[in-house]
């Protein structure tokens, strides 16, 4: 069965930006000439260039016309994003290779975050999230170190973080109904350096993020990214 021509034509977009054709803010062509080279309405044009605009793979400004957006990998601060399908939504694949699943006792900031005393032993997880291309261009986009209230969530500490997300388990054990961020630019160590294939003096991008379910707080999650492939963005409507 063939795919739906909107898909058709952000498969060809997206193809031409990961083989360095189209390169970062070039000029993309318009819904008039995207439809009369696939044979398509503009309706059907629009639509391709409009969800390929959500996934922060273009930026379209009125009057101006689409471009393609800055080789950043983007989140929204707005809401919680599970990181496996922000990448299937760029048509790239997403795998994880799961560190460390532990019983740790709680430092000064863990307890503070999770509402627990000190010393309290807690569920922690470090997962390596990786971003493949379509070219077959492997990268570490995320580096994810979680600690979990373990009364909330008994059973997390035998989940297999490759196979599923944290993110996707936790919604299903204990359905998210408030988060809190925290948002600042690090340098990274050398171990961080390590895990994200970059070099010590290179910025990264950390997100500290609390969440609530009805029942009180499920984790506290570290969240950092190398600063040159993430970036973070909204959209809000009045």
């Amino acid at each position: 069965m063939k795919p739906a021509k909107f898909i058709i034509i952000k498969q060809y977009i997206c193809q031409k930006i990961e083989s360095g054709q189209w390169s970062q803010h070039s000029k993309v062509p318009s819904e008039n000439e995207l439809a009369m080279q696939f044979n398509v309405s503009r309706m059907t044009a629009r639509r391709a260039l409009q969800e390929l605009t959500e996934q922060g793979t273009l930026v379209r400004s009125q009057g101006a016309g689409t471009f393609v957006a800055s080789f950043k990998s983007q989140s929204s601060v707005l809401e919680i994003k599970n990181i496996a399908d922000e990448v299937q939504s760029r048509n790239h694949q997403h795998s994880a290779k799961q560190l460390s699943v532990k019983t740790v006792k709680a430092n000064e900031e863990v307890a503070i975050q999770l509402n627990v005393t000190e010393n309290t032993e807690v569920y922690y997880s470090e997962v390596l999230h990786f971003e493949t291309l379509q070219s077959g261009e492997q990268f570490p986009i995320q580096l994810e170190q979680r600690y979990v209230n373990p009364n909330l969530v008994p059973n997390y500490l035998i989940q297999n973080f490759s196979k599923i997300t944290a993110h996707e388990y936790l919604s299903s054990e204990a359905p998210l109904t408030e988060a809190t961020h925290e948002i600042e630019a690090i340098n990274a160590g050398e171990q961080l350096s390590q895990l994200l294939a970059i070099n010590g003096q290179q910025a990264c991008l950390q997100i500290k993020r609390r969440t609530w379910s009805s029942q009180g707080v499920v984790s506290f999650a570290i969240l950092t990214s190398p600063g040159d492939k993430y970036r973070l963005g909204g959209h809000l409507t009045f």
